[in-house]
């Protein structure tokens, strides 16, 4: 796998946003430094997970999209004639 990596503006927001979350949630400042290294840690050691997570959630889907297409070609099938 490739490691998880972000646009300059991506990894801005969020950022953005954990600074955010630490304000509210945690009453701490987190600075401009220590939240791009939050970012990275998150991205590098739980990443994994929810990308993970998100193919198996894509296959699933699949999955069942191709389920009701094969039942939609099983509809169109003409019966065979019968041999007397």
């Amino acid at each position: 796998m490739t490691e998880i990596r972000f646009s300059a503006e991506q990894k801005a927001d969020l950022v953005q946003r954990l600074q955010a979350y630490f304000d509210i949630e945690l009453d701490q400042e987190l600075k401009q430094f220590d939240a791009e290294f939050l970012l990275d840690f998150i991205a590098r050691e739980l990443g994994v997970h929810y990308y993970n997570q998100g193919l198996f959630d894509a296959q699933a889907a699949l999955s069942n999209r191709l389920d009701s297409l094969t039942e939609a070609i099983d509809e169109l099938e003409k019966p065979l004639p019968s041999r007397r």
